[in-house]
C-alpha cells in the first residue's frame, strides 16, 4: 500500500507569503525628472534657475557680437591728450604751509576717429605737487566732432594748505633753486561716443600730465622754456 503520510496537525508548512508592497503617490508630479517649462510653477526652482541662466548667457552672446560688429565698423581709436603751453606765475610754500599758486594750462584733444563723436559731459583739471593737490578747475562740456582737434585752456589759481612729506619738500627745494616745477596735471573725465545715432554710455576715464614748467619771474632757469607733453589716457 502507499506510505503514510505524517501527521500534519491541520497547519500549513508551505513558503511564507510576502506582505503586499504599499504604493505611494506622488502628486503634481510626472516621471522621475523636472517638469517642462508650461509645469515649472508647481515643480522645484531648478527649472526656473536653467531658463535664466540662458537668457543671461543668450544675452552676453549678443552683446558680444554686437560690440564687435561695432568695433569692426567703426575701428575706434584711443583719443590724445597733450598739453601745448603752460605758464606759471606762483608757486610759493610759506612757513605754515600755505600754497600760493598761478598756473595756466593749454590742451589740445585729438579724436582721430572718422566715424566716432565724443561728448565731453565734465572734465576737471586738478594740479598736484607731489601727491598733494593744491587746486582745480572745470573746463566747459563740448562735443568734439570726427578727426577733429579741440583746444581747451584752464587756469589753476588761490591759495591751498599743502603739507609736503620729506621727499616731496626736498623736491620743492630743489625746484625752487632751478626754477622748474614738476607739476602733474590729472584730469577726470565723464565722456560719451556717439556712433551715428546710437550714444554709448558714460566713461570716466583718468588723464595724467606730468609737467615740468619754468617759473615766469624766475631769473634761474637759464632760458629753460616749456615743452609740450603727451598725457597718459587710462580708460
Amino acid at each position: 500500500m502507499g506510505d503514510k503520510q505524517p501527521h500534519l496537525n491541520g497547519a500549513y508548512y508551505g513558503p511564507s507569503i510576502p506582505p503586499p508592497t504599499k504604493t505611494s503617490h506622488s502628486h503634481g508630479r510626472r516621471g522621475g525628472g523636472c517638469c517642462c517649462l508650461g509645469d515649472c510653477l508647481g515643480c522645484c526652482g531648478c527649472c526656473i534657475l536653467s531658463v535664466i541662466f540662458n537668457i543671461l548667457i543668450t544675452l552676453a552672446i549678443v552683446v558680444g557680437i554686437a560690440a564687435l560688429i561695432i568695433w569692426l565698423i567703426f575701428r575706434p581709436n584711443a583719443i590724445k591728450f597733450h598739453v601745448t603751453d603752460a605758464k606759471l606765475t606762483q608757486f610759493t610754500l610759506g612757513t605754515d604751509n600755505n600754497l600760493q599758486y598761478n598756473l595756466d594750462l593749454n590742451f589740445t584733444i585729438r579724436n582721430p576717429n572718422r566715424r566716432i563723436g565724443v561728448y565731453y559731459d565734465q572734465i576737471e583739471v586738478r594740479g598736484y605737487y607731489g601727491d598733494q593737490r593744491f587746486g582745480a578747475s572745470n573746463i566747459l562740456p563740448f562735443y568734439q566732432g570726427h578727426k577733429n582737434t579741440t583746444v581747451v585752456g584752464t587756469n589753476l589759481a588761490g591759495q591751498s594748505l599743502v603739507v609736503l612729506n620729506g621727499g616731496d619738500r626736498r623736491d620743492l627745494d630743489e625746484d625752487v633753486k632751478s626754477g622748474i616745477y614738476r607739476i602733474d596735471a590729472k584730469l577726470r573725465l565723464k565722456i560719451r561716443f556717439k556712433f551715428g545715432l546710437v550714444k554709448s554710455w558714460k566713461f570716466k576715464p583718468k588723464i595724467r600730465c606730468d609737467l615740468k614748467v619754468p617759473l615766469s619771474s624766475s631769473n634761474t632757469t637759464s632760458g629753460f622754456q616749456f615743452q609740450q607733453t603727451k598725457c597718459d589716457v587710462d580708460f
